[in-house]
């Protein structure tokens, strides 16, 4: 065999090692998570689902959200629009957390029907955006800003 030949097949090889790996890699790392509507059609069809680890992604029920004097425990509800679930949470509350804001909680669903969070995430993209009219915009719609000089 030509050394051409054995360098194109150890190629050959190595790449779809490589390929087969990103591709295992990848299914076993995607995280998935369930809404509350989706929840409880899997509690629903299986009742010891609830004793799963889950992840539930929702929106925060503006109003719903009470802290413990502690501060390091908080209630509050979350939907998806067809299903609200009470939230109970220990732990450090991210800064974006608020009311109306979507999150993503990490934990179980308890006998109470209780959503026992051990992880919180606020989501907020929105955020972090220029306001209209704010530094760093356009506010004469197409035209320079006289505040910039012209390069």
């Amino acid at each position: 065999m030509k050394a051409r030949n054995k360098f194109l097949l150890g190629g050959v090889l190595v790449l779809g090692t490589a390929s087969y790996l990103m591709a295992s890699s990848i299914n076993e790392t995607a995280t998935y998570y369930l809404t509350p509507g989706e929840l409880a059609a899997k509690v629903a069809d299986n009742p010891r689902f609830s004793k799963n680890g889950v992840k539930v992604g929702a929106r925060v029920v503006s109003g719903t959200i009470q802290r413990d004097p502690g501060g390091r425990e908080l209630t509050f509800t979350m939907t998806d629009g067809t299903k609200t679930y009470p939230v109970h949470y220990r732990g450090v509350t991210p800064d974006t957390f608020t009311d109306g804001v979507d999150i993503v909680v990490e934990g179980r669903l308890d006998s109470n029907g209780v959503f026992q969070a051990t992880t919180l995430l606020a989501k907020c993209a929105s955020r972090y955006e220029n306001a209209p009219g704010q530094p760093g915009q356009n506010p004469a719609g197409g035209e320079h800003p006289a505040s910039i000089p012209k390069a």
